[in-house]
């Protein structure tokens, strides 16, 4: 059975540590379903019409996402290949609590994942958490993530798949 699942994120590398939590559990759980990944963050598009008419996706998730983060979500998938079907990454453009509920129908999400230490913040994100909370149509867990112990001699990307 394919489940789709939602994961808030500010499309750093450490918010996938969320992700790797989650689908760690699964595995240990040994969970026969397959699931769609949707990684969320809030986006306000503004309101001018300029912005309307020319921000397409591709245009914000260049704003939005470094080039690491696509590969450390690609070695996550690639680890668990029995439970992720596909990984997507998305913005939810949203002002009220009513247009995330039906996002939340649309896209047929079973449960969300957040972790209050990753919070959206700079131009143009804002948080999905309070969202997720009053969304009575969704199971939603929240992941306590740790800071990462720094490797400078690795890299970033190999801080979020270091194993405490």
């Amino acid at each position: 059975m394919t489940k789709t699942i939602l994961i808030a994120t500010d499309y750093s590398l450490e918010s996938l540590n969320i992700l790797k939590k989650v689908m760690k559990e699964k595995h240990a759980s040994e969970d026969e379903n397959q699931y769609n990944i949707l990684l969320v963050s809030g986006y306000d598009t503004g309101d001018s019409i300029r912005d309307l008419l020319f921000n397409t996706k591709s245009i914000i998730f260049n704003k939005l996402m470094p080039k690491e983060f696509g590969d450390a979500y690609g070695i996550i998938k690639n680890k668990y290949p029995q439970l992720i079907n596909k990984i997507v990454c998305d913005v939810f453009t949203g002002s009220f609590q009513r247009t995330f509920n039906n996002y939340v129908k649309v896209e047929d999400i079973s449960e969300a994942y957040y972790s209050p230490s990753v919070k959206s913040k700079g131009k143009g994100k804002f948080d999905l958490i309070p969202y997720i909370k009053k969304c009575k149509d969704l199971e939603s867990y929240e992941i306590a993530v740790a800071p990462q112990k720094s490797l400078p001699e690795k890299g970033r990307l190999a801080e979020i798949f270091a194993e405490a």
